[in-house]
């Protein structure tokens, strides 16, 4: 997914940037970045934070680095910030989002604008250089802003530093948060609103959607109002949000809570669940779930597999499938003495391919687990997503929904029985939850309730986006 932060002072922001920007490190495993404005010009320093920490990688310019503006990136995609001069003058920019009209774009600039873009590793241009490129064909720099927020399908929300201000632009359809908090000397804007709390910033204000605001050190200003519609991400407060974050008034923590206690009234007639022992958490997007099933319940919580922290304390995923499965059995570590001859109902985040889950529950029964009732906080995947990054595939059939939908329909899968797949009240959906069940080797597998999710967020449902659910935008 990637995130950002921007700090604006009348004094040196460098440690804010440094620090606020490291609380984002959850939300990519690619790159990370700062850039600063100082009495020299840009300052810009981009490392791979792909085997260790942000935090590590740029000690030395936390040092060295010097300004009272700056903006910082987590990028799960491409090297960013970038610093760009144009007919808008001289500026440094991050982005967060995914560009799914990227070829047409490029071609309209090449042929139309005489636009000439870098390319990266393998030929590919780097997402955040087009934004740049859209931004510069506007008359001035927020009618730049605003058009590549429209022209561009799928999803954009950035920071733009010049020596004069910080402009932070939210999404056109609010699918990612930008929060902005203020202390003394100045501002700061972030993707997670936790990021700035220890750095002595209160929260201020949430942008709205497609709103764009500048901020310097005395203020902000809206310098583009918000639209009414919104979508934000159901998944923020699912699995990508850090538990302490809040997005439109509602905490990530507490809505987990809540969503596990759902589950766990619906399973409270299951007789399946009487003789369960423990309930558990799959580390660690599943564990506030979990206790939150565990609450309601009344069942005991434990903790049967513990992450390893020392060595992993980041949510690091290499792209092979086969090394991916492999680090996410090395970072738990099973605690026999509670697993075994015990039966549990573990709780997952999500169920996306299912190959690390059914790997994790192989794993417990090694060691001695005797049955697990696997519970999905969140109703099946059954759309890859194609505004963020969360369960974005080569294709749909690489979802185990998808999968096993073309193993039960002999014939073309319309959408129309698509449909019928996500009612969770059909037939349909029963007996694909089952087959799952079997290809995963559970004991027992529910998934969360659509409407039931979106009632725990607390959000008005008009304004969340369920497509990977359901295939609403």
């Amino acid at each position: 997914m990637g995130g950002l932060f921007g700090a604006v002072s009348k004094n040196d922001c460098v440690m804010d940037l440094f620090f606020g920007t490291d609380y984002h490190s959850h939300l990519g495993t690619k790159t990370g970045g700062m850039c600063v404005y100082g009495p020299s010009g840009f300052d810009r320093a981009i490392h791979s934070i792909e085997n260790s920490p942000f935090r590590t990688k740029f000690e030395k310019e936390a040092d060295t680095m010097k300004g009272n503006m700056g903006i910082g990136s987590i990028s799960d995609t491409e090297p960013q910030p970038l610093t760009v001069y144009s007919r808008q003058g001289h500026f440094s920019i991050g982005t967060v989002g995914v560009i799914n009209n990227k070829t047409q774009l490029v071609q309209e600039l090449i042929q139309h604008k005489d636009t000439q873009f870098m390319s990266m590793s393998g030929g590919e241009i780097n997402n955040t250089e087009l934004v740049a490129a859209l931004i510069s064909t506007g008359k001035d720099l927020v009618s730049g802003i605003r058009y590549a927020q429209k022209r561009i399908e799928g999803s954009l929300t950035m920071l733009v530093l010049t020596p004069k201000a910080l402009y932070a632009a939210r999404d056109f359809r609010g699918r990612t948060p930008l929060i902005i908090g203020k202390k003394a000397d100045g501002y700061c804007v972030a993707s997670e609103s936790f990021s700035f709390v220890n750095l002595g910033y209160k929260y201020e204000t949430e942008l709205g959607a497609g709103e764009i605001v500048k901020i310097t050190d005395t203020g902000y200003e809206t310098v583009a109002e918000k639209q009414e519609e919104m979508r934000i991400c159901s998944f923020l407060w699912t699995y990508f949000g850090y538990p302490t974050s809040v997005y439109e008034g509602e905490n990530v923590e507490n809505t987990r809570y809540r969503n596990g206690a759902s589950i766990a009234n619906a399973d409270k007639d299951d007789p399946a669940l009487e003789e369960v022992d423990y309930v558990a958490g799959v580390p660690d997007s599943g564990v506030a779930h979990a206790l939150g099933y565990a609450q309601q319940s009344h069942i005991p919580y434990a903790r049967p597999l513990i992450k390893y922290t020392p060595t992993w304390p980041r949510s690091f995923m290499p792209q092979n499938q086969k090394a991916r499965n492999l680090i996410a059995k090395m970072k738990l570590i099973p605690v026999n003495q509670i697993i075994e001859g015990k039966k549990f109902v573990l709780v997952d985040d999500s169920i996306v391919r299912g190959t690390q889950l059914s790997e994790t529950l192989k794993y417990l029964k090694e060691n001695g687990a005797e049955k697990i009732h696997v519970r999905s906080a969140c109703p099946p995947i059954m759309y890859g997503c194609k505004f963020l990054n969360f369960s974005r595939s080569v294709s749909d059939m690489d979802l185990i929904t998808r999968r096993v939908i073309a193993e039960l329909e002999p014939g073309e899968v319309t959408e129309e029985i698509l449909q019928e797949y996500v009612d969770s009240h059909s037939e349909r959906h029963r007996r694909m939850v089952e087959r799952i069940r079997e290809l995963l080797d559970f004991d027992s597998l529910k998934y969360q309730d659509l409407h039931e999710a979106v009632k725990a967020i607390g959000v008005d449902p008009c304004c969340l986006c369920t497509y990977c659910w359901n295939g609403k935008e």
